[in-house]
């Protein structure tokens, strides 16, 4: 493909050689370099791709996309072109290589702290039901067809991106829905198309630290990006972040919510707890007018729910598809019901840090169960403050808490244990310490009451634990089966 073809749509200098040059490959990772290729020279948190672009010559790269200066000496008989961002150029470079894909399909975008994975198979799910063919960008994982591939990252690098969206094209798909960080927007990753469609679930502190976010301003200021980017913008109308979120937004804006000024409302909502489940009736009012039952416990589940059917609603989907997928729709490790028993509910859930455990433990407590049990652990290598937060957490919702260990990674569990009972201690809360998770599962299980409601807190859709470097299987559905299959008493 021809170098100029690739650089539409993007501010670019030619620094010596031709813009004519013909491109082989467009490479970002200088271990995947190969003769005639474009190599865009990415400047990341360990790694800098200017100090390969020698290397990158050698190995017999045609053309170099740079932002930064780099030894001419090293790089001569090449087509060296600066833009002001690699990132930047690299998505418009990716979309053009590919044949700009995402116009060939409606590209739904969804952003917000939380609520994005839930959302994204609840809408697949619903527009499924309708007939359309549906591929999914997210946490958990891509899937294209049949084909489900293991998730890295919540958005792809934009090359990687692209070539999904290529591959879901060929596949004959005509949607795809997909979870937008804020990571990705800050990155440039989601550039050289233009969603169709750009949601907002909600925004609270997170992901502010090293290597992510300077402060909570920068991080809004980043998911305010998508709304820039798309032809109509969905969004929580309650949040109360919103407004300022859609500052200076280029798209159709409409809401969804509880509040009495949304566009599109959920009313008469009505919590529902019979054996085996915990669920929500309500009722869909404004822009449609249906009534409407989820089988996942809470508020937030209903604000799921409501903001699929926002987006839905613009493809013409029948109300009874869209109550059937909603019905059926099931996210691994997200509330996700494990049957045991009648006598208590399991639930297996993601929450991994304060906010969510707070948000998880607050909406179970509604359904006023005989115990509330939290099995959880904190990952290693990461702010000994998460531990003290969620220890306090658990310690104050949960009526009991099984301390156990969850990634330790570098660190010893049994000291990250110690750091929860920190947290813990500042409460009254009960709870015991077992650093095994499986034998922690296990005792919960075990001495589980009738009536009670137990989540196993933190590693949701992961199926590994991970220990010195070395990703070990666990997958916590595996474990339930086999304790039970070894004769585990349970009520």
């Amino acid at each position: 493909m021809r170098l100029l073809d690739l650089l539409e749509g993007i501010e670019w200098e030619c620094l010596q050689g031709s813009t004519d040059a013909e491109v082989a490959a467009v490479v970002y990772d200088s271990r995947k370099i190969v003769p005639g290729c474009l190599f865009i020279c990415i400047a990341g948190a360990k790694f800098d791709g200017h100090d390969y672009a020698g290397e990158a010559v050698e190995k017999g790269a045609r053309v170099l996309v740079v932002s930064q200066a780099i030894d001419a000496a090293e790089c001569k008989d090449t087509t060296v072109v600066n833009v002001k961002d690699t990132r930047y150029a690299m998505a418009h470079i990716s979309a053009a290589w590919f044949g700009h894909p995402a116009r060939k399909l409606k590209v739904i975008g969804i952003t917000g702290t939380k609520g994005k994975t839930t959302t994204s198979y609840l809408v697949k799910s619903i527009l499924e039901n309708a007939g359309f063919r549906v591929g999914l960008i997210g946490t958990i994982e891509t899937i294209i067809g049949d084909v489900h591939a293991h998730a890295e990252n919540t958005t792809p690098e934009s090359y990687l991106l692209q070539e999904d969206f290529a591959k879901m094209a060929e596949a004959g798909l005509d949607t795809v829905v997909m979870e937008v960080s804020s990571q990705a927007l800050k990155l440039h990753r989601t550039q050289g198309f233009v969603f169709d469609y750009g949601i907002f679930t909600n925004l609270e502190p997170d992901h502010i630290g090293p290597d992510e976010h300077e402060n909570f301003e920068e991080y809004l200021a980043c998911k305010s990006l998508l709304f820039r980017q798309c032809r109509v913008g969905i969004v929580n109308g309650d949040d109360v972040h919103t407004q300022k979120l859609v500052e200076g937004h280029s798209c159709a804006l409409e809401t969804y919510g509880t509040g009495a000024d949304c566009m599109l409302r959920a009313e008469d909502l009505e919590l529902v707890h019979t054996p085996g489940e915990l669920g929500v009736n309500f009722h869909v009012a404004g822009l449609m007018d249906f009534d409407a039952h989820v089988p996942t416990p809470g508020r937030f589940s209903v604000y799921n729910a409501l903001c699929a059917i926002a987006i839905c609603r613009h493809f013409q989907v029948e109300t009874a598809d869209i109550r059937r997928a909603l019905q059926e729709a099931k996210v691994k490790g997200r509330i996700e019901k494990v049957k045991i028993s009648d006598k208590f509910t399991l639930l297996i859930d993601y929450a991994h840090n304060a906010m969510a455990l707070e948000s998880l433990l607050s909406t179970l407590k509604e359904y006023d169960p005989k115990r509330l049990v939290c099995v959880f652990g904190c990952g290693g290598n990461r702010s000994k403050q998460r531990r003290y937060e969620m220890g306090e957490v658990s310690g104050r919702l949960a009526d009991f808490t099984v301390i156990t260990s969850d990634n330790p990674r570098f660190e010893e569990p049994q000291d990250i244990i110690e750091d929860i009972k920190i947290g813990i201690g500042k409460t009254e809360g009960k709870y015991v310490e077992i650093c095994d998770r499986r034998e922690a599962i296990a005792y919960a299980i075990s001495h589980a009451r009738e009536g009670d409601l137990i989540v196993l807190a933190g590693k949701g859709h992961e199926d590994y634990q991970e220990i010195k470097g070395v990703k070990y299987p666990m997958d916590e559905r595996v474990i339930i089966e086999e304790l039970l299959a070894g004769g585990l008493e349970h009520i």
